[in-house]
This record gives structure tokens, C-alpha cells and sequence, in this order.
């Protein structure tokens, strides 16, 4: 059975992308892990990796088989630690990709709360609006705030986030303010590239109005940049604007109408997760509860 554990140590190396980097994970030397790789390339009569100096690159097979191994590998691994230690205390590195912004704005303080309360967890945390691929990089789960296109991924909605309309009293003092939803047909919206069509919600009543945009954009910090500016009426969270409105620089229009709650994704590959990620995706949804 010794090809299992050559399996794990060869998904090892595919997630960091180096023997070196990888053996030192796993605290072993360099040249046990190649060798160990290399008797299981042996094992299987196929060459599953090419390797350089600087990288290594998966044959056809290889991507194969390390699609099927990090699965195995992974359950395994899953067992294990349901058994141990590792559900009371969980432990090890965590690896998040965030959305900028939602991040920023939400996340530093209950991130670092559940770092306090689980010492033996550590973070490596991607802020990056792009959709990661987490079957292909080597990250844990991804906070998104639009379901994944893929469907083999698992989704899980975390959080719901409310917004309400804004603009400058420069804006409305040249436009006008709007009095109705139907009345922003009129006016230029900022609004999110992965949102180009609003609903607003009144006692039981939605309306979706017609908007029209010069801008979107993929960065609610750049959306509130652009309202303090004066160039449009945005949908945003109070969050992000409580400042401005505390100073005056930001007013709420159509104060009777908010944004339809907007769903906020804990993504992960599968829905097998070992316990650090599954704490993280609990504690989470329970702090965003009362955000």
C-alpha cells in the first residue's frame, strides 16, 4: 500500500508547484520526495510530470491522475482528522481567496477573531476580484458574491448583504432627486459589472428599473468613489458609506426603497472539507448574521 502514500506526496507537489517547496511542507528532504515520486511514475509505467529547473509541468496523465488522487487524498485526510484531534483544535494553513472590497469592508475583524480563537490555524488570504480556479490552484475555499458558473462546484450562501441608493448633493442639487425607482431611467447608476440590472424592494413591492450607465465596474470602492464624485446614484451597502453620510458627502435617495438582499458564497471544490475550512465557513456565516 505503499503507492497511497506516494499518491499523497505526489498531490503534494502539484499543489505547491515544486519538490522543494513541497518537501519543506511536508519536512522531509528534496530528494525522498523525488524519489518517492519517481518509484510511483515507476509503479504506474507512466510519466505523470515533466520538471525543470524553475517548475514542473503535468503530462496529460498526470492531470489525470491528480484529479482523481487529490480527491482520495483528500477524503483520506478528511477521515482522519474526524477522528482526531484536529476537529476539536483544528489546525494548519488556510488558504482564501476574498473580493477586495467585501473583504476590507467585512471580514478583517471576524478573520482575525477566528485566527485569536484558533491559534493553530494560519491565513494566506488572495484579495482579487477574479474568479479562482479551485480545482486547478491551490486554494481552500473563495468568498464570491455571485454563484459560481461552474456547476461541479459546491456553493453555500454565508450571508445576505442589504443596499440602499446613494448619491452626492451635488448630484441631486444638477439632477434632481428621484422619487420613484422608474425615475432612475433618467439619471446615470453606477452599478457592478456582475449586477447590471437592479431590484428594489418597498412593503412587499419590487421594482426593477431601466439603468443606464456610463461606468461599471467590479469594485464597490470604486463605485463609491465615483458617487463622491457626483457622477451617479449607486446601490451600495450602508457599511461602505456610513462615513460619508455621517459628513454629509453622500445622501440616501428613495429612502422607502431598498436593494434586494444580495447573496454572499462560501465556494469550496467539494463538499468534503476538512475541519479548518469548515469551522472557517461556520464562524463566518454566524458573525455575518450580525453585520
Amino acid at each position: 500500500m505503499d503507492y497511497l502514500n506516494d499518491m499523497a506526496l505526489f498531490v503534494e507537489v502539484v499543489k505547491a508547484q515544486s519538490f522543494r517547496r513541497a518537501a519543506q511542507g511536508l519536512g522531509m528532504p528534496n530528494s525522498t520526495l523525488s524519489r518517492r515520486v519517481a518509484l510511483l511514475e515507476q509503479g504506474i509505467g507512466l510519466r505523470l510530470m515533466n520538471r525543470t529547473t524553475r517548475k514542473i509541468e503535468l503530462t496529460e496523465g498526470g492531470r489525470l491522475y491528480y484529479e482523481r488522487c487529490r480527491r482520495i487524498v483528500d477524503e483520506a485526510r478528511i477521515a482522519h482528522e474526524e477522528l482526531g484531534d484536529m476537529v476539536a483544535r483544528p489546525v494548519g494553513l488556510l488558504r482564501v481567496s476574498l473580493p477586495v472590497d467585501f473583504a476590507t469592508s467585512y471580514l478583517a475583524a471576524p478573520i482575525h477573531e477566528f485566527a485569536t480563537l484558533n491559534p493553530g490555524i494560519s491565513f494566506d488570504l488572495d484579495l482579487t476580484p477574479r474568479n479562482v480556479d479551485l480545482v486547478r490552484e491551490p486554494f481552500d475555499l473563495a468568498i464570491r458574491m455571485a454563484s459560481p458558473e461552474n456547476p461541479s462546484l459546491i456553493s453555500r450562501v454565508i450571508a445576505r448583504l442589504p443596499s440602499e441608493c446613494y448619491a452626492s448633493p451635488g448630484y441631486i442639487e444638477r439632477h434632481g432627486e428621484p422619487a420613484h425607482p422608474d425615475d432612475l431611467a433618467s439619471h446615470r447608476c453606477l452599478s457592478m459589472s456582475t449586477m447590471p440590472h437592479w431590484a428594489l424592494e418597498s412593503g412587499g413591492q419590487t421594482a426593477r428599473p431601466a439603468i443606464t450607465s456610463h461606468y461599471r465596474m467590479n469594485s464597490m470602492a470604486m463605485i463609491r468613489q465615483m458617487a463622491l464624485l457626483g457622477v451617479g446614484v449607486a446601490l451600495l451597502s450602508e457599511r461602505l458609506v456610513a462615513d460619508d453620510l455621517a459628513h454629509g458627502r453622500l445622501r440616501r435617495v428613495l429612502p422607502q426603497w431598498a436593494g434586494a438582499a444580495r447573496p454572499i458564497y462560501a465556494v469550496t471544490e467539494t463538499r468534503l472539507l476538512p475541519a479548518k475550512t469548515q469551522r472557517f465557513i461556520e464562524f463566518l456565516k454566524k458573525r455575518l448574521q450580525h453585520a
